[in-house]
């Protein structure tokens, strides 16, 4: 009987010694059932943006409304600095100064504006963002070769913007090798569950 005692007295200055943490340890240890009833399932539930791909026609009427915006600031800014310089504005030549000065206004709108706001004036009424495929931002390299290069290819063979209408992820052909594409900005809010192990 005093064995008892002195085992329980030696269990009692034990659990006296244990700090918290300790003695809820013990407790938890005493009760698997409970431990095990508090972990957390195998696989969690988590969530990642859906992405909605803008298709061919708002991205034509974006193209539109960003045509028109070029055109007024080249009305705005080109014309009247070259009519007070005394400079021709009716010369017909593809590399007429005129020509050239409007063609920088344009290809520095889609440049500028995609790289700084990933959307043109256009694309913000409709909204439409560009995005990277690959992950990263939009790098100066990714944007100069879509909005430049890839943009030229696709005004000088005009039916390669059909190619928004057939891809699986809407791009034309300077979405395609920029690795980007277009999509409804309101796609990145959108939450869907995906299943993670």
């Amino acid at each position: 009987m005093r064995e008892d005692v002195n085992n329980e007295t030696g269990e009692q200055r034990h659990v006296e010694e244990q700090t918290p943490l300790q003695q809820e340890e013990q407790i938890m240890e005493d009760r698997p059932s409970e431990r095990h009833a508090e972990e957390k399932p195998a696989f969690a539930v988590s969530t990642a943006p859906a992405l909605h791909y803008a298709g061919f026609w708002i991205r034509f009427w974006a193209y539109l409304l960003d045509l028109i915006v070029v055109g007024s600031l080249s009305r705005l800014l080109i014309y009247p600095l070259f009519r007070a310089a005394d400079i021709d504005t009716a010369a017909n030549g593809i590399f007429s100064a005129v020509n050239i000065a409007t063609a920088l206004v344009f290809y520095l709108y889609f440049v500028l504006m995609t790289k700084w706001r990933g959307q043109t004036i256009g694309k913000m009424v409709f909204g439409l963002k560009v995005i990277s495929l690959a992950g990263s931002g939009l790098s100066w390299q990714t944007v100069l070769f879509r909005e430049w290069i890839g943009r030229y290819l696709s005004a000088t063979i005009p039916f390669l913007y059909v190619l928004v209408a057939f891809l699986s992820r809407k791009q034309g052909l300077h979405d395609y090798f920029a690795e980007t594409t277009v999509i409804h900005e309101e796609s990145l809010a959108v939450q869907a569950p995906v299943q993670s192990l």
